[in-house]
């Protein structure tokens, strides 16, 4: 049930489909001390609050408003032109068709130019591999959103186990959502038939809520929704778990688990693995804090007693565990990060000696692991390029996978741990900033990781010419003396003359990692796009590409846990210092200048350059701040905001405010300082962070006479900002053709 599992076939359990983080000047002040705290917090003046209400006629015609002005400065042929180019390569069929193998069939889903909304289907293997598949398609989304009058966007689909019906794939629960938010609708749905099976005729119907649903058999489910008052957390997620029988009501079905009102969220799932059936739950209480249950026969929760820190994975007969914190357990340390198994049996009935899988050091990390029947894969980073171990249950020795791949993304995950034959075969996936994606497929040895060589099985297509560019590394120095690297993409033969057009990206929070990987849009939009310099004589034939940049600033998890904790809380700050660090090694290095340096974030990474743009904004030249939190005195009244308290701090504690407000943009802006151009972009749809927090941000910097505030808002999409490929196109070339227009200068 561990989210570092890549597998998701049935029988196979993963947390929380809900546990995404919140999906793209002076140093800040250290927090500050008062001699005695407050008994609460002063609740800052807020003329803004009528835009919370996201769907009220007043806020929406403010919205309006702003998505007339942003679309008249930015909607001009040349962003036509990014536009289309972007859509052409999100809507190329000659993309990797990924698939997901159970029992004999590959199933895939699929957007292009013909199926915007996309198409689930399936396949077989020798088809599959061939240079034309030939495919069956399940369910068109498109041709249904129009019968049923409602634009559904994908958001699943969890297959029942073929012993639990006539022994063929044959049910599915098809997740959907109206909008692209986090709240989804689940539907039976008949494989064989192709079509949904009708609540008149049995089918389970789970109305539209943030819900998770698994299969316990042909005729039982194990859900957790929304059933009516008590039924949710305070973060919006459910917090009870019912075991419904077909033709039953969920809200009439009995409550099998549940958690209290403050944590995040109640789930529970069936594990089918033959010989290890057992129904598993967890109690999500934050981000990085939860508790693992097994079931026992007369289904009492029984917990795996670990600290709540420890993240545990359970698979067969084997139990590992993962601490976020220092582990003290049976008279030794274990530091965060480190991999430990244990047999679960063993474990849950005294006996907790544990085995050491992995060990991290300050260069490499753990990022997730898959079993196979026999073997275990761990998925590590050493300096932010990709490495593969292959460990043996059981005697738990361990031996590199491959070559590791300088500057390059490799995944290695099981294709069916379950195949009687080929449980042991692993899809490994490489790719890089220059290089397409390439699948292979190869068969890892019992007791040797050489097995079979990876076979080439799909290469990606070149979606732009790559040849006159490299990829380079290198470490920025924070205030704190931590060195901090990044990765820089640009022309080979660079002009150290600061006149470059730079994009600088980051994300820094919930342990998430930026690795190298590759995007055509990236790639056509700014990479090979070029710009004649002018000057006082009037334009200059130079021509200069963009350069992209990704800094790996400490909240992510690039150097595991510690990495991560580094800047939690009241250590915020380290991750904007780390940011405007990598920012101002580029302008010392004479890659780019202030005025040439844009930078770019969603969700986190919102928050980040909302805090790039009001506590370093002598950095920049350009800011597109997307789907962002952005008021940190009132994200916990928003959306999912209480579920991200273990990140950032919780405001309503008067001490806790204290150093929150030291990063909430917000109530950091001032009127009459300077800042550069920046552009708000959000979703109406957008129930994990919510719209609300940049039409208030951007309203208020115009009220204060800001005039180089933009804003745009999309009204389906959820937290993604975009619900099919031509949405996504156009909120890319609306923040590409922003930033890239103010670093050349060409803005208004």
């Amino acid at each position: 049930m561990s989210a570092h599992s890549q597998d998701q076939q049935p029988g196979h359990l993963t947390q929380p489909s809900h546990l995404t983080q919140p999906g793209h000047g002076s140093q800040p002040s250290p927090p500050i001390q008062s001699g005695q705290p407050n008994t609460e917090p002063c609740e800052p003046q807020d003329n803004f609050l009528w835009l919370e209400a996201i769907h009220d006629s007043r806020a929406m015609d403010w919205v309006h408003d702003q998505n007339i002005r942003t679309e008249d400065l930015l909607v001009t042929p040349a962003l036509e032109k990014l536009e289309a180019d972007a859509l052409e390569v999100m809507d190329s069929t000659d993309k990797i068709p990924m698939v997901s193998k159970q029992g004999e069939f590959y199933y895939n889903f699929w957007r292009d130019a013909d199926h915007p909304r996309g198409i689930f289907r399936r396949t077989t293997w020798d088809s599959w591999i061939s240079d034309d598949p030939q495919w069956d398609v399940l369910l068109d989304l498109d041709e249904l959103s129009a019968r049923e009058g409602t634009p559904w966007v994908w958001a699943g689909s969890r297959l029942l186990r073929p012993q639990y019906t006539d022994g063929h794939w044959r049910r599915a629960l098809i997740s959907m959502t109206p909008d692209g938010g986090d709240a989804r609708r689940v539907r039976e749905f008949d494989l064989v038939d192709r079509a949904f099976v009708a609540p008149q005729d049995g089918g389970f119907d789970l109305p539209v809520a943030k819900t998770s649903a698994s299969w316990v058999d042909a005729d039982t489910l194990l859900v957790a929704t929304e059933t009516g008052p008590g039924s949710l957390t305070a973060s919006s997620y459910p917090a009870q778990v019912r075991q419904v029988t077909r033709g039953s009501s969920v809200e009439e079905s009995p409550v099998v688990f549940d958690v209290p009102h403050h944590h995040i969220q109640a789930w529970a799932g069936r594990d089918h693995t033959p010989g290890f059936e057992r129904t598993l739950a967890l109690d999500v209480i934050d981000f990085f804090r939860s508790v693992t249950y097994v079931l026992d026969p007369e289904g009492t929760p029984v917990p795996v007693r670990v600290p709540e820190s420890v993240e545990v994975d359970i698979h067969k007969q084997w139990v590992l565990f993962r601490p976020q914190e220092p582990w003290q357990h049976n008279g030794q340390t274990h530091a965060p990060g480190t991999l430990l198994a244990a047999e679960l049996e063993a474990f849950q009935n005294g006996n907790t000696d544990l085995e050491v899988v992995f060990e991290p050091d300050p260069h490499t990390s753990l990022q997730g692991w898959s079993w196979t029947a026999d073997r275990l894969i761990l998925r590590l980073l050493h300096n932010v390029s990709s490495a593969t171990r292959v460990v043996t249950p059981g005697t738990w020795s361990t031996e590199d996978f491959g070559t590791q791949l300088q500057h390059q993304s490799t995944s290695v995950w099981a294709v069916d741990d379950e195949d009687p034959e080929h449980g042991n075969d692993v899809w490994v996936s490489t790719s890089g900033f220059l290089s397409p994606t390439t699948v292979m497929r190869a068969t890892l040895s019992v007791g040797s990781a050489e097995g079979s060589q990876p076979r080439v099985l799909k290469q990606a297509p070149s979606f732009f010419d790559a040849h006159s560019l490299s990829v380079q590394q290198h470490w920025a120095t924070s205030a704190d003396g931590t060195r901090v690297p990044y990765y820089q993409v640009g022309p080979r033969d660079l002009v150290l003359d600061g006149r470059n057009p730079v994009l600088l990206s980051g994300y820094g929070g919930f342990e998430v990692s930026r690795t190298p990987a590759y995007s055509g849009v990236t790639g056509r939009s700014w990479l090979t796009r070029t710009f004649t310099n002018n000057n006082d004589d009037g334009p200059v034939a130079t021509h200069r590409t963009g350069i992209y940049v990704v800094a790996n600033i400490r909240g992510g998890g690039e150097f595991g846990p510690q990495w991560h904790r580094a800047a939690l809380q009241d250590k915020r700050h380290r991750a904007y210092e780390d940011f405007a660090a990598v920012a101002q090694d580029l302008h010392d290095r004479g890659v780019s200048t202030p005025a040439s340096l844009a930078c770019s974030g969603g969700s986190n990474g919102g928050l980040l350059v909302g805090n790039m743009l009001v506590s370093h904004p002598d950095l920049f030249g350009a800011i597109s701040c997307g789907v962002p939190l952005l008021d940190m005195r009132r994200y916990t009244k928003l959306s999912a905001g209480t579920s991200w308290i273990a990140e950032y701090g919780d405001p309503e504690d008067p001490a806790q405010w204290e150093f929150i407000r030291t990063f909430s943009p917000y109530h950091l802006v001032e009127a009459g300082a300077d800042y550069p151009p920046v552009l708000f972009w959000t979703a109406t749809s957008d129930d994990r962070v919510g719209p609300v927090q940049a039409r208030k941000m951007a309203a208020l910097m115009q009220e204060q006479g800001h005039r180089n505030v933009w804003f745009h808002e999309t009204l389906e999409g959820g937290h993604a900002g975009a619900g099919d490929n031509k949405q996504a196109a156009r909120s890319h070339a609306l923040s590409t053709e922003f930033l890239w227009r103010a670093v050349t200068g060409t803005l208004v």
